[in-house]
């Protein structure tokens, strides 16, 4: 689980004094997991986006191809 409250508090210590630098890896890493949490999120949010056509046909949203 994220520890956004230990997040919060290394981003407040870091504009005051400063972390040291196994707090800036503990941060780093909260981070990272906080980040990849919310993609998931979205990711699974758009699974189960539908549109809607004029003709009231249901299509489900696709990723866009990479160039």
């Amino acid at each position: 689980m994220i520890d956004i409250e230990r997040l919060n508090y290394l981003a407040k210590k870091s504009k005051i004094e400063g972390l040291t630098d196994e707090e800036k890896a503990e941060q780093a890493a909260i981070r990272r997991e906080y980040i990849d949490s919310v993609k998931a999120s979205l990711i699974a949010q758009l699974d189960n986006t539908y549109i809607v056509d004029e003709n009231g046909e249901k299509h489900k949203v696709q990723p866009k191809k990479k160039q």
